[in-house]
C-alpha cells in the first residue's frame, strides 16, 4: 500500500471523527434548539395585541408552562425582551404583571400562561 492509498483512507475517517466531535459540542438547548429554562423547553410566542394601534402593547403565551412555573417565568422575560429589543431597540418593559415578581401568583389556563406588557423607550 503506498502513502497516497492510506492517506485517502484515513482523511474521510479523520472528517467523519471531527465531524462526531463537533456535533456533540451542545449548548443548554434542546428541543428544536429551544432554551432551557429551569431546565425545560418552553415556546414562547410574543405578538402585538392590536398591531394596526400599536405595537408596542405585546402579549406572551407560554405553552407547557404547568412543567415548571419558574422556568416559565423566565421564558416570558425573555421573550417580552427579545419581542422589544427587536421591535424598538429597547429592552424596557412596563408589564402589566411582572414575570420576575415571585410573589405574584401566576395563573394557569390549560397549562397555559400568559402575560402582557408594553415596551417603552
Amino acid at each position: 500500500m503506498s502513502i497516497l492509498t492510506t492517506y485517502r483512507l484515513t482523511l474521510p475517517a479523520a472528517c467523519l471523527a471531527v465531524a462526531a466531535l463537533v456535533s456533540a459540542c451542545g449548548s443548554s438547548t434542546t428541543n428544536k434548539n429551544r432554551e432551557l429554562y429551569d431546565g425545560v423547553p418552553f415556546k414562547a410566542k410574543a405578538k402585538p395585541v392590536d398591531k394596526k394601534v400599536n405595537r408596542a402593547d405585546f402579549s406572551i403565551e407560554i405553552k407547557g408552562a404547568d412543567r415548571s412555573v419558574t422556568g416559565a417565568r423566565k421564558a416570558a422575560a425573555h421573550a417580552g425582551t427579545t419581542y422589544c429589543v427587536v421591535n424598538y431597540g429597547s429592552s424596557k418593559i412596563d408589564w402589566a404583571v411582572d414575570p420576575s415578581d415571585q410573589d405574584v401568583q401566576l395563573t394557569l389556563t390549560d397549562g397555559q400562561a400568559a402575560f402582557r406588557g408594553t415596551c417603552t423607550p
